[in-house]
């Protein structure tokens, strides 16, 4: 099980590039062409959103990508470290883990921005799990592997 770490500052700019990395690790694991895009925005999506949380929220720490090849799938997990009051119950749009207990300082819409981000993740990948907790939040997502029979 190969894995590779991506760490940046809380900066826009940066989002692009793991976007790139994304794209190209999966690449390299095996997941089919016709779903590079889809990880491509789902990542842009994610990276984005834990930006938007560090920015709003005053945490200097990195954002966190972790892109792991298993033998089945490739699955990509970013993470922020903006403690939340745990996973709300349901979004409009069925994922779980709204950040409604995270401190929300100079950013007006930081609940809506969020479930849009949430609900755009959603629309791109079939197998994503959001989570909240004191120690920050986590988005997890997979695509299977070409040639790979079991649907995740």
């Amino acid at each position: 099980m190969a894995t590779v770490e991506l760490r940046f500052s809380a900066q826009p700019e940066h989002v692009r590039t793991a976007r790139l990395v994304a794209a190209a690790v999966a690449r390299r694991a095996g997941v089919d062409e016709t779903v590079l895009d889809e990880v491509r925005l789902a990542v842009g999506e994610a990276c984005s959103r834990a930006v938007g949380l560090h920015r709003s929220n005053g945490v200097t720490a990195p954002v966190t990508v972790l892109l792991t090849e298993e033998e089945k799938a490739f699955s990509i997990q970013v993470g922020d470290e903006v403690p939340g009051a745990g996973v709300a119950a349901a979004d409009a749009a069925g994922v779980p883990g709204s950040r409604e207990g995270a401190p929300a300082r100079e950013f007006d819409d930081a609940e809506g921005e969020d479930q849009m981000g949430l609900a755009v993740i959603s629309g791109l990948v079939d197998d994503v799990e959001v989570s909240a907790g004191e120690r920050g939040g986590l988005i997890r997502m997979s695509w299977p592997r070409a040639g790979s029979a079991e649907i995740l």
